[in-house]
């Protein structure tokens, strides 16, 4: 059964019936990709002088958007503004969109980096925990969450290539083939990261599954390669949305993207008990995070 369902709509703000939006809701947590393959981010004139790596300054792999600091790109202070400016209106219409299609969502939307991704999805010289070539669910070394959910929306923006990734086999039957594999933290770890500030805040024994998870399945080739997996092409013009904490995705090609990442809790979500953090304790039988 594909992790794909598409939806036809072409407005940021769309209107849906309460069902409709449960329906959407309900399959976003249980581990789909919404594909929007109307709903193009349209740049402007001016804008389309971005197309180009040339405004990444090279040290990082994306321009991110951070409050009204553009980072990670090159260019005049006009140019900055004018690039700034394309990524907060990204950000603007991809909080909308969300806000639209999951109103029960919408109030506890916390809306984090926005990123503009000018370089090609491959290709970079990085190690094999930072290839995002390989599948992999997101965890953060130095941004432990607590079971909090981590939803993107991204878009093409590129002319006309697709923007190609693998989606990988259920967060469940993932966690099954790898928990047995990942040991206890270290005693005091997570204290003393925290007092070097190699994380901001503790990292709750959630948080090191996680990590364990990303790790392990990037670092298995076999798995990479046998596991059940099929391949997703969006166009240019097209839109996805999925969890990517729980999403199984790995790119294979592409270049010119926008990606907005939102934080929600899970008193946020329609059913709870699909996320990663109630699966994972019901696979371990015991609780991951403090007290909630």
């Amino acid at each position: 059964m594909s992790a794909l369902v598409s939806v036809t709509l072409s407005d940021w703000r769309p209107s849906l019936e309460p069902d409709a939006q449960r329906d959407l809701a309900r399959a976003i947590e249980g581990g789909a990709v919404l594909v929007l393959p109307n709903l193009a981010f349209a740049l402007k004139d001016g804008e389309r002088r971005f197309l180009s790596p040339h405004w990444s300054d090279g040290r990082a792999k994306n321009i991110s958007l951070e409050g009204d600091s553009i980072k990670g790109a090159q260019g005049s202070a006009a140019d900055l503004a004018d690039l700034a400016a394309m990524v907060a209106r990204f950000a603007a219409q991809a909080a909308g969109l969300v806000g639209a299609l999951f109103p029960g969502y919408a109030p506890w939307v916390k809306r984090a980096r926005t990123s503009y991704r000018p370089q090609p999805a491959v290709g970079r010289a990085v190690s094999w925990r930072k290839d995002d070539s390989r599948l992999h669910v997101d965890a953060f070394p130095s941004r432990p969450n607590h079971g909090e959910r981590i939803l993107r929306v991204f878009t093409n923006v590129h002319p006309a290539e697709p923007r190609v990734w693998r989606v990988g086999e259920p967060f469940e039957q993932m966690a099954k083939t790898f928990l047995p594999k990942i040991g206890p933290p270290l005693p005091g770890t997570s204290l003393l990261l925290a007092a070097v500030h190699a994380t901001k805040g503790r990292r709750s024994e959630y948080d090191h599954l996680m990590l364990g998870l990303h790790d392990r399945a990037k670092a298995d080739l076999d798995y990479q390669k046998g596991c059940a997996q099929e391949i997703a092409s969006f166009a240019p013009g097209t839109t996805w949305i999925c969890f990517s904490d729980q999403v199984m995705h790995a790119a294979v090609s592409g270049q010119y993207m926008l990606e907005q990442t939102i934080h929600l809790p899970l008193s946020a979500l329609v059913a709870p008990e699909r996320s990663p953090l109630a699966i994972l304790e019901r696979l371990t039988g015991r609780a991951l995070v403090a007290a909630r």
